[in-house]
């Protein structure tokens, strides 16, 4: 991380010829939401404090199960940035005008998986005899985006389906138990269990000939992207250098794999997995009027629409900025 340090070092000395009314490093510390059993190059960052010498401030990771659940942390002002929360959680939260703002790409990956239970004898050629069945869902996640794409794709009528809200690890259990026919996923042991006992209803391959995928994102309070522009540019610059450094060796692989609470062998194959765009990568394909950051969003918008909710086509453009980037 020799260019970031530097960078910082070089903000340090300069805020330091400031007046105190004009350092923008308001925070004392920075809280971060993220996954465990998602492994990405930046816990490398994470694991050797990269983070905070290149902030100045300690960084706090806490991690979560479902992106809901930091959307929740946010709003209770405990969590500043969230890393790789899903798109869907994220939409969810800005339709119902809560502050929050998407200023970065975590990852793009396949979508996540829904394991049909083995000997029902249902797969994607016979798909619409899910109808009628009980599916474990993580709802407003992308599982959930993922799991209402499927069912499009092989056209199952949803409203004929028993869906229970569970989370990954639940839904994986209940799977096993045979609470559920179908459970969808997302999280490196959470799928493993589930392959165990089920088949994904698409392979990715198929997903890809589908158009079905999916992306998470870096999201922000409003609150702390105001008071602390130059955190959030560190942060998202140390974020990018690690993603540039990966190179899948071995001794990385460890380190990522033990911060990730998975196995090497499960680590490599969940991260082969995930692309990691760079900044002028992400600004080009994401952000703008165009990207696909504001498409997307507004397709969510549509699927998880509530009464009541902003107008998502007006609107969501504003919460969605690669500013931070530059």
């Amino acid at each position: 991380m020799k260019k970031i340090l530097g960078t910082a070092m070089a903000m340090t000395v300069g805020a330091m010829a400031l007046t105190t009314a004009t350092v923008s490093h308001a925070a004392d510390s920075v809280n971060v939401a993220f996954f465990l059993e998602w492994a990405t190059p930046n816990q490398i960052a994470k694991v050797e404090k990269a983070y905070d010498e290149a902030m100045g401030v300690d960084v706090n990771w806490t991690d979560f199960k479902t992106g809901t659940a930091m959307t929740e942390a946010m709003l209770a002002g405990d969590i500043d940035i969230a890393y790789s929360q899903g798109l869907s959680p994220f939409v969810t939260a800005i339709q119902q005008g809560h502050p929050l703002k998407m200023v970065a790409v975590a990852m793009e990956y396949p979508a996540n998986n829904c394991y049909i239970k083995n000997g029902l004898g249902i797969d994607a050629s016979n798909a619409s005899e899910l109808e009628g069945k009980t599916v474990a869902v993580p709802l407003n996640t992308m599982a959930d985006f993922a799991f209402r794409s499927y069912m499009n794709h092989f056209k199952v009528d949803i409203s004929t389906l028993e869906i229970v809200d569970q989370e990954p690890a639940d839904g994986a259990k209940s799977l096993a138990d045979g609470n559920v026919d179908m459970a969808c996923i997302f999280g490196g042991n959470s799928s493993k269990a589930a392959a165990e006992v089920g088949t994904a209803i698409m392979t990715d391959a198929q997903k890809v000939d589908a158009g079905i995928g999916s992306f998470d994102v870096i999201s922000v309070t409003e609150d702390f992207a105001t008071k602390n522009p130059d955190l959030l540019r560190t942060f998202l610059e140390v974020t990018h250098e690690a993603n540039a450094d990966w190179s899948g060796s071995s001794a990385q692989l460890a380190k990522v794999a033990k911060d990730a609470g998975m196995s090497v062998k499960d680590t490599k194959d969940q991260m082969d997995t995930f692309i990691f765009l760079s900044p002028d990568e992400q600004n080009e394909k994401y952000f703008g009027v165009n990207g696909v950051g504001v498409s997307a969003a507004e397709s969510l918008g549509l699927v998880f629409k509530k009464a009541g909710a902003w107008n998502v086509d007006q609107k969501i453009a504003k919460v969605i900025t690669g500013e931070f980037l530059n």
